[in-house]
């Protein structure tokens, strides 16, 4: 669940998407675990450990890291809908970071998105999410991030237009958007069900990127996990709640937890933003948490029609047309790797014929990776990915929609066709 990405004002810190471990938790429930409080050098280190895994669950440093720079000095540009804001320095360093907070200010900037002197946070800080998380698994973090090499780097001051650049506006802003509470485990449901629940939708923040945003950044609960246009980077988180998209309902454990651990599985592959999810966060979890996400992604509840997505319409005469030559091109240029029938050579070359991500309404993921390529994530378990080839230097916006359309519509798949207005649109797009 880059994820992180994100792009309005309530969605301008991560992607996934995505994150999750034995976490430090304060009750006795056994997806709880033990207390907080160090009373020994021995347990400050083990403090420091997990919170260490807990940041990773997190995904933090893909938003409070530049590339190529110090580790959580910040200063990593966001943009959004509402100009451009800059994350913040979390390092230890008294004047510019973190050293000056305590533990006590840390938790109310992740249960309450309140600074230390009791500031409005902006909500690209997942504040939102990370409500959820239990006092005992934010003093993790915190003894974690304090641990880490003070890096004397000032923040930047966001670049927001008026009336967005004012914090009293987000008053409003959080009573329409923002429920304070951290998660409550549900009493009929296992115990590895709550913890994956307590992962998917506290540190994970998947429904950052799964939910879409309406025009004041706020996420639309009423279709949590329902997908969405990722804002400003033309990317499409696809639906968790239908089989049509990403619904996970007739996966198997098995190949969710391989796609969240490796970024490849039976079923297929990740790409895009995703893929620096699984690269920065997923691929360091225990095997425990993974099966656990899977768990309660398996049961979000599945609907039958996907939402609506703009999508540009071509004539059914112009479709054929389109198919035909997409058969062409893809015999020529993709079939070497994805096989004629569609089938492809899993988990290295993932399957096109009945696959959702290339057959949803909004066909914005396929024509990208046509124009760009990619590769998966490189994991510990799969290290050298096979990767995609670009053909934006090599196709017309005419022949990507062609190749495209012919994924969307053989093999019984049930997409539409894709016009080349829609290419030319994303040809431009950026790639991270």
């Amino acid at each position: 669940m880059k994820r992180k990405t994100l792009f309005a004002l309530s969605a301008v810190i991560m992607v996934a998407a995505a994150a999750l471990v034995p976490v430090l938790w304060s009750g006795s429930d056994n997806i709880h675990g033990g207390s907080a409080m160090a009373a020994s050098p021995a347990d400050q280190a083990a403090l420091i450990k997990k919170g260490e895994y807990l940041a990773r669950a997190g995904d933090c440093v893909a938003c409070h890291t530049v590339r190529g720079g110090k580790p959580f000095a910040g200063g990593l540009p966001m943009a959004t809908p509402f100009g451009t804001m800059y994350t913040p320095n979390i390092t230890p360093d008294e004047q510019y970071g973190i050293g000056k907070w305590s533990s006590d200010d840390f938790y109310r900037a992740m249960h309450t998105g309140r600074g230390k002197n009791g500031e409005l946070l902006y909500p690209g800080f997942p504040f939102t999410s990370y409500t959820k998380v239990t006092r005992a698994d934010s003093d993790a973090i915190y003894a974690y991030l304090r641990s880490v090499t003070p890096v004397a780097q000032p923040s930047r001051e966001h670049e927001l237009r008026f009336p967005f650049n004012q914090r009293n506006m987000l008053i409003g802003w959080r009573t329409l958007f923002f429920r304070e509470g951290e998660y409550k485990p549900d009493p009929t449901k296992s115990v590895e069900w709550n913890r994956g629940a307590y992962l998917v939708e506290g540190l994970g923040h998947c429904g950052m990127c799964h939910t879409s945003i309406n025009a004041l950044g706020g996420s639309n609960q009423s279709a949590a996990f329902a997908g969405g246009l990722i804002p400003l980077q033309n990317w499409y988180a696809p639906s968790l709640t239908s089989s049509k998209e990403a619904g996970l309902g007739d996966w198997d454990l098995k190949d969710i937890s391989d796609l969240l651990k490796t970024g490849v599985s039976q079923r297929g592959a990740v790409f895009g933003p995703m893929s620096e999810v699984v690269h920065n966060s997923l691929q360091y979890m225990t095997d425990e948490d993974i099966r656990a996400m899977s768990t309660y992604l398996k049961t979000i509840p599945q609907k039958k029609e996907a939402p609506e997505t703009i999508q540009l319409e071509t004539s059914a005469a112009f479709g054929k047309e389109l198919f035909e030559q997409g058969k062409k091109i893809y015999n020529d240029q993709c079939a070497k790797c994805h096989a004629e029938n569609g089938l492809g050579y899993p988990p290295h070359f993932p399957p096109l014929a009945n696959n959702q991500s290339v057959q949803m309404q909004s066909a914005v993921n396929p024509i990208r990776m046509v124009l760009n390529g990619g590769y998966p994530p490189s994991t510990h378990a799969n290290p050298e990915p096979y990767g995609m080839p670009p053909f934006a230097h090599s196709m017309s916006d005419q022949e990507v929609a062609a190749v495209v359309t012919y994924l969307r519509m053989a093999w019984g798949n049930k997409g539409t066709p894709v016009s080349p207005q829609q290419v030319n649109e994303l040809r431009s797009a950026p790639l991270d």
